[in-house]
């Protein structure tokens, strides 16, 4: 393993801290990445490349050998998430900008860090990285059209032009990181091995980006944003292990699925935000991905103690 493969495997085991890191450089520092936020689309863009460099054929093996596993996590992901955060900016009574920002993660794809936990918690990997895929890849159709039915009633939402951003960022990156690593095999290969650190490096300035620009709307609208959160991401985890029990999914299936359902791609959420809304509409983003991180390792950690057990046992 030469240095850069080190610092790579370093700095992806140590994820959560860098993200939380960074976060608190640009509240405290935020001159630091104030300047940088026209590049949040550009760095999104290389984490999807990232993405496209390590697809094969084998990550989609899975949807034609069990497709009914397959839709189940990506039905369900696109279900509760959407749902939750739309019941919660009703109930929490969010303001406006807010509401559309929690709906706005809520209807992201798969979270880019969820097949990693979805490994250190001993689950269905290949199951995992699979229904990441799929989700992503119709990101474009389903995060816009999901949006659209539900923040409507907080504002008018532009669909066509939501769609066409996420295709630039998220499936144009995706379809020339695959291309890249069909006519370049063995760079390519080699390449992976740093996407750790790569990966890390633009996550981590995204959410410093948008928690600089965003420290004067944190400190008026900080606690609820925490609060929501917190709890859309938990109930997520929660009602996501719920709908693959209700299958009849086994442990491992129901530990990716869970996973899969509660960490969302919340880069793209803050590129999405910054582009088309109010400034602020973009940090329950930055907040997921500092807070989907550390709940995302700590039950990852919990899960992998757990062999075939069930998750709630019944009172003796």
């Amino acid at each position: 393993m030469n240095k850069v493969e080190k610092i790579s495997k370093f700095v992806g085991s140590t994820f959560s801290v860098w993200v939380l890191l960074f976060a608190i450089i640009g509240f405290f520092v935020p001159q630091a990445f104030v300047g940088m936020k026209a590049n949040i689309s550009l760095l999104l863009g290389i984490i999807m490349f990232g993405m496209g460099l390590t697809l094969s054929a084998a990550d989609f093996q899975e949807v034609f050998r069990r497709p009914v596993d397959v839709l189940i996590g990506v039905v369900g992901h696109y279900l509760i998430m959407p749902a939750l955060a739309y019941f919660l900016a009703i109930a929490l009574q969010l303001p406006p900008d807010i509401a559309v920002g929690v709906i706005l993660v809520g209807c992201c794809p798969s979270g880019t860090a969820s097949n990693v936990m979805t490994f250190l918690a001993k689950g269905d990997v290949a199951l995992g990285v699979s229904v990441a895929s799929v989700s992503t890849l119709i990101a474009p159709i389903a995060t816009p059209a999901i949006i659209s039915l539900l923040a409507n009633k907080w504002m008018t939402i532009n669909t066509q032009s939501l769609i066409l951003d996420i295709i630039e960022v998220v499936i144009v990156p995706i379809v020339l990181g695959v291309i890249v690593k069909a006519l370049f095999k063995k760079q390519a290969a080699a390449s992976v091995k740093a996407l750790p650190l790569v990966s890390t490096i633009a996550i981590v300035l995204i959410v410093g980006i948008v928690v600089a620009i965003n420290k004067g709307k944190i400190l008026e609208t900080g606690g609820i944003i925490f609060a929501v959160v917190i709890l859309h991401n938990l109930l997520g985890y929660l009602l996501g292990y719920l709908f693959a029990k209700m299958f009849g999914l086994n442990l491992a299936k129901r530990k990716a699925i869970t996973l899969e359902t509660g960490m969302q791609n919340s880069g793209l959420g803050a590129a999405l935000a910054a582009a088309h809304f109010n400034p602020i509409a973009a940090v329950p983003s930055a907040i997921f991905s500092v807070w989907h991180n550390i709940s995302g390792s700590l039950l990852a950690t919990w899960f992998a103690k757990r062999e075939e057990e069930p998750l709630f046992r019944k009172a003796d």
